[in-house]
């Protein structure tokens, strides 16, 4: 008896894949295309959620902004024909104006608060950009006995908010006779700064050995190939070290309040005199749109500064950032 064999038809191929090849359906093949369009409902779905809550987010986090916006422009007489100034309790003022910001720079020392914080700002990022940069330079191109641990410690020391060690730092200055001046508020400032080089060092370790020793073939010395080989290659971590630097002393409260004290009026920064306008000796609730106006006008260089400077910020943060 011969033996009847059992023809098994082929898999019939259900188009072509990527390649070109073709593609079985069933089970050999590719899944069936409902999965597909699961998958595709699923990951668009996920990405509605995630918009939803950063649209949510977003909203949380520019309502207060919009509110100290709304009330520096608000300007509202009541019966007897004075400025209101205190909290009301709608959202939106009745009518707008820049009377709030006139009488903020007449009835206040605003200006003279104004000139101190620059000047205090200017020279705590002069030293603090140079201390930062050097040091920064000297922990990614110099080897030494006890680097690994110096950068350890600052590390760790870095986990702590400055304002935790503002006690030992004032008995420190009274004991040296600086308290109560802007020249203690930029040493202050200046200290630390060569303790923040992490962001630094990577952006000067990205800089090729080969210049650095191409350099001292020349007979150049450290400093000299630090200014004039390394620093004009830098200018993104010059331009990120100087806005981080600036903006500590032009926003600060806590160290200047402790610093400068109470009665100095005329030594006040910005954020000690718009606090001490609200909470000084006598409250007074009724400036509170002049507070406002304050705080418009001093965040006003700041975003300036970072929407001039985003390109070179972004650039020395995300080289600084990448380890090579």
């Amino acid at each position: 008896m011969t033996e009847t064999k059992k023809i098994v038809p082929a898999a019939k191929p259900a188009g072509r894949g990527a390649g070109g090849e073709p593609r079985l359906s069933g089970s050999a093949g590719n899944p069936p295309p409902v999965r597909y369009k699961n998958q595709k409902l699923t990951e668009t779905g996920s990405l509605t959620v995630i918009h939803a809550v950063l649209i949510v987010l977003a909203l949380i986090w520019l309502y207060p902004i919009l509110w100290i916006v709304l009330n520096a422009f608000r300007v509202e007489y009541n019966d007897q024909g004075d400025l209101i100034g205190i909290v009301v309790s709608h959202y939106f003022p009745k009518s707008m104006g820049f009377e709030n910001f006139s009488r903020l720079f007449s009835s206040t020392s605003f200006g003279k608060w104004v000139r101190n914080t620059f000047i205090v700002a200017v020279f705590s990022t002069t030293l603090s950009t140079m201390l930062t940069l050097s040091t920064s330079y000297v922990m990614s191109k110099m080897r030494f006995k006890m680097r690994k641990p110096v950068m350890n410690i600052a590390l760790i020391l870095g986990l702590f908010p400055g304002f935790m060690s503002i006690i030992a730092i004032y008995y420190i200055l009274k004991a040296l006779g600086l308290t109560q001046s802007l020249a203690a508020l930029v040493l202050v400032y200046s200290a630390s700064a060569g303790m923040s080089f992490y962001v630094g060092k990577g952006f000067f370790d990205t800089i090729p050995d080969s210049l650095i020793e191409a350099a001292k073939i020349d007979g150049a010395a450290q400093a000299r190939i630090f200014f004039s080989v390394v620093l004009p290659l830098s200018k993104p971590i010059i331009i990120y070290t100087a806005l981080i630097a600036f903006m500590v002393p032009w926003m600060d409260f806590i160290l200047a309040r402790v610093i400068l004290g109470e009665q100095n009026v005329h030594l006040h920064t910005t954020a000690v005199g718009l606090y001490y306008m609200l909470y000084g000796q006598r409250v007074d609730s009724n400036v509170f749109t002049l507070f406002s106006a304050g705080c418009l006008l001093i965040a006003i260089p700041i975003v300036a500064l970072f929407l001039s400077m985003q390109k070179f910020y972004v650039e020395g943060i995300t080289a600084g950032s990448v380890k090579s």
